[in-house]
């Protein structure tokens, strides 16, 4: 197995629309400001967080049940603008936000996808948690956010939130994600926990 490189991913974008859509180089300014890096980059790829926003909120007191997730738990994020035009989210101190990829995805069935955080936010006290994505995954990606301080913080949307690293194997796998019938296959915005 081995880590997709700028040239492959490229490569695969232009062939199969693996990344839609697909930003051939780091963009690291929007309007003349500084941002978040996203695009292509060496060995992976900085995908953009949307703008639809979901926080956990104790409002409802609702219990949240892995198995059995309700949206009671969660409340719409505001969407702020800075007077540069930049736009973001407040993440209140030990919080946690759901979000989603503005790239779709077509993984191929000999990739398999880890997700890291970008250090601007880690360095800030934000973590990034995405779990793998599978061979012949389609769709946008949940991206999932925790601000593990005791401070409130922006986090900015149509800018990198994570760093996709692509790893390829020599040979398919026996049996895909879309095989399989995967229970988050085609999603589009902010998909739930299902079972």
């Amino acid at each position: 197995m081995s880590i997709m490189s700028d040239v492959v991913i490229k490569k695969k974008c232009v062939e199969m629309d693996m990344i839609v859509p697909f930003q051939p180089e780091s963009v690291k300014h929007l309007d003349g400001e500084p941002i978040t890096s996203m695009g292509l980059s060496s060995f992976g790829y900085d995908v953009t967080l949307g703008r639809d926003l979901e926080v956990f909120s104790n409002i409802n007191s609702a219990i949240i049940d892995p198995l059995n997730f309700t949206k009671d738990c969660l409340v719409k994020a505001e969407i702020h603008k800075k007077d540069n035009g930049l736009e973001y989210a407040i993440l209140p101190p030990n919080s946690y936000l759901l979000g989603h990829t503005v790239e779709r995805f077509k993984i191929p069935k000999n990739v398999l996808v880890v997700v890291l955080g970008k250090s601007t936010y880690a360095r800030t006290g934000v973590a990034v948690n995405v779990t793998p994505i599978e061979p012949e995954f389609e769709g946008q990606v949940v991206i999932e956010i925790a601000n593990q301080t005791t401070l409130p913080v922006m986090i900015y949307v149509n800018a990198g939130i994570a760093q996709f690293v692509f790893l390829e194997s020599d040979v398919d796998c026996e049996v895909s994600y879309k095989d399989r019938a995967g229970k988050y296959q085609g999603q589009s915005g902010i998909q739930h926990a299902k079972v």
